[in-house]
């Protein structure tokens, strides 16, 4: 009985890993208009999906005694799924210095790993696969001798791993050629890839085809992006502190000139108050300040009979 659960779990991996394929393939014809084969194998299956749907699917049937809602395999989903694409992106980066999907300009992303939209389609896609596909693919499984399913199951199973195989020295090739590379930025070093795979077998010619958007991550590239971080940092800075001055030196245009005078008179009763002492004064400063104390009396005068001056 187990056994039989294995092997139906087997053939849903690959039924899955072949529908994702599609779908990948059909979007990527829309946006570049050409037949792209998507993924790091060869062979019409994309495991992050197969590996998706099953772990939904055992999930959910482990969770089934205890709960089972539309709204508890959304949430299962959006979260397997979720997990699931966070560590391939982070592994396959780690490993091969290249991210082969970013999300960075969408909303509500988490390190441009996976974003809100993408979720909320495996929320739903879960969903789809635990109340409609799955049903349907195992009652044709029932239509199957359990041997018919065993041979399947073991047939796919051992082209897979060769093509894993196969599709392992393609990365280990790409990733020497990233690590080799004495560019500094992502679109150089996707050129060399490409050249180095263009002169290699059918192969490695599809993968440099696969990925048209990957963005390959180096040390150097990485240092790059530090510096370019910390540049428009000060230019950023810099901006902001001339904003600033320009605000002030509008404020100072844009004083009105009775003010501007008004400001200095003070100023000046100020500083004369400070330096003028009666009893030291000689006879031309004290008629001096009686002729500026004259003018300043005309000068309020006029004001209060003509305020707008």
């Amino acid at each position: 009985m187990a056994t039989d659960r294995l092997i139906n779990l087997i053939l849903l991996f690959f039924a899955y890993a072949f529908l994702g394929w599609c779908i990948e393939v059909t979007l990527k014809y829309f946006q570049f208009h050409r037949f792209i084969n998507r993924g790091f194998l060869t062979g019409p299956w994309l495991p992050i999906y197969g590996s998706g749907a099953a772990l939904i699917t055992v999930v959910i049937k482990g969770l089934a005694p205890l709960e089972f809602s539309v709204g508890t395999t959304f949430i299962v989903s959006f979260l397997l799924c979720g997990f699931l694409e966070y560590m391939t992106s982070y592994v396959l980066e780690k490993r091969f210095h290249a991210r082969w999907w970013d999300y960075s300009s969408k909303p509500m992303n988490l390190h441009g790993r996976v974003w809100i939209g993408n979720l909320v389609l495996f929320g739903l896609g879960g969903v789809v696969i635990v109340d409609l596909i799955n049903p349907l693919l195992l009652r044709l499984s029932e239509h199957m001798s359990f041997p018919l399913r065993e041979i399947m199951a073991f047939s796919l199973s051992a082209v897979f791993i060769a093509d894993y195989v196969m599709s392992h020295f393609v990365l280990k090739l790409v990733k020497s050629g990233v690590e080799s590379s004495d560019a500094d930025e992502t679109e150089a070093i996707s050129k060399e890839v490409r050249l180095l795979l263009s002169n290699r077998s059918v192969f490695y010619r599809r993968f440099a085809d696969a990925y048209p958007e990957v963005i390959y991550k180096t040390e150097r590239i990485a240092k790059r992006m530090e510096e370019i971080q910390v540049e428009m940092e000060r230019l950023r800075q810099e901006a902001e502190e001339r904003v600033v001055q320009m605000r002030q030196e509008v404020a100072e245009n844009l004083e009105p000139t009775r003010s501007v005078k008004n400001e200095i008179i003070e100023k000046q009763d100020a500083l004369i108050g400070l330096l003028y002492r009666e009893e030291d004064a000689s006879p031309e400063i004290r008629e001096l300040k009686r002729e500026v104390e004259s003018k300043k009396a005309v000068l309020q005068k006029r004001r209060a009979l003509f305020p707008k001056l």
